[in-house]
């Protein structure tokens, strides 16, 4: 036995090698390097690079919790926005200066951000129950409902949000004693706000991306994927469609809302508007452009369509008719132009990459596995 799995190192005796989360050398060194990549990156990349990747991280967490009710439990929900915007909310008022225009208390980071996600998460448990008598097209309809309740309560609640056209201040980005809000010394190293923000946005990244991998490849994440593909026969089999449909909505929920909680405590300041049907039209082009059901995919697409905007403002310096000014003047504002390439990736990921960037990996990796073989 010993001398066949010299021959066949690749060969698995154990489920727990099976299933393991780098179970193969190749995997373990491809992410190490990726690692050591990354926390080299804030060194020689430019602050605004570095707030884009920042920005795209946490993003991230949430497209992570979409991919989970979208992707793996199969419940289209057009509703992500109004718990990100929850979320935020919640770790602005739970954060925010006491002594300020709109109503803060001043807890400490380690508090308002679990406390965002959970309050999502009990929106969630709410909105999950009717994902069981509703699905496909239905079920999108309700869930935009959310969007525009949202929208309703944010804009008219001035003494928590601070209303529309004005705002508020997120919390302060302070955790452990370190600031990460402004520049300083951290681990002997001088390190400026956006290097800092970077590292926080990673770690939090590599923790949320391993909880939604561990509940994909998990008795629950089976059962997801069971409902999605056939919830009559998953509940023929005997799968609890109620409890696994509310599990997936409360789970995705509490994503988006450490998202917002964190996304706008970097951003500084928001308003009600930010968080529109836009929004959540933006976090389904992240997971169906980076690869539904997949972990990999949801953070590539966060990170491509976090960084669209900046793409759009290089197009428009190369390219006459497209100008900068949100007035107009030319043919085609920065602005239309993101949102046209918003349909037009969804469009074409659909139809010719529906695994999205992340079935554009797969290709290669297949390729040079097999290389210079064909089959």
């Amino acid at each position: 036995m010993t001398a066949t799995l010299r021959r066949r190192p690749l060969a698995r005796t154990a489920y727990a090698q099976d299933m393991a989360l780098l179970n193969t050398n190749a995997k373990r060194i491809a992410v190490g390097t990726l690692l050591l990549a990354t926390m080299a990156l804030p060194f020689a990349a430019a602050d605004d690079i570095l707030l884009i990747l920042t920005l795209g991280m946490i993003a991230a967490v949430g497209a992570i919790g979409l991919n989970l009710v979208t992707g793996y439990a199969g419940q289209i929900s057009l509703g992500h926005a109004f718990f990100i915007g929850l979320g935020a909310y919640t770790g602005a008022i739970l954060g925010g200066n006491p002594d300020g225009a709109v109503a803060g208390y001043g807890l400490p980071m380690w508090v308002w951000l679990p406390a965002a996600g959970v309050i999502a998460a009990i929106a969630g448990l709410l909105v999950g129950p009717v994902a069981v008598r509703l699905r496909g097209l239905y079920l999108a309809i309700v869930t935009l409902g959310l969007v525009f309740i949202g929208d309703h309560i944010f804009r008219n609640a001035r003494d928590l949000t601070g209303g529309a056209g004005v705002g508020r201040r997120g919390p302060s980005l302070e955790l452990f004693g370190i600031d990460f809000g402004t520049s300083g010394v951290w681990l002997g190293m001088e390190l400026s706000r956006n290097q800092k923000q970077f590292f926080l946005a990673l770690v939090f990244l590599i923790i949320f991306a391993v909880i939604g991998r561990n509940i994909a490849r998990s008795g629950v994440g089976r059962a997801f994927s069971a409902i999605r593909d056939r919830d009559v026969a998953a509940a023929v089999i005997g799968v609890d469609l109620t409890k696994y449909k509310v599990m997936a909505f409360a789970m995705s929920s509490f994503f988006a809302g450490v998202t917002g909680a964190l996304y706008y405590a970097v951003i500084g300041v928001f308003e009600p508007a930010a968080f529109g049907l836009l929004l959540s039209i933006q976090y389904l082009a992240m997971i169906l452009i980076g690869g539904v059901a997949t972990i990999s995919g949801a953070i590539m697409g966060a990170i491509f369509i976090t960084a669209l905007p900046r793409i759009a403002a290089e197009i428009a310096h190369i390219m006459p008719g497209i100008t900068e000014s949100a007035q107009g003047g030319g043919l085609l504002t920065v602005f239309q132009l993101e949102q046209i390439l918003y349909g037009a990736l969804i469009i074409i990921f659909l139809v010719f990459e529906p695994r999205g960037l992340f079935g554009i990996w797969m290709r290669i990796r297949n390729y040079w596995k097999g290389w210079p073989f064909s089959y």
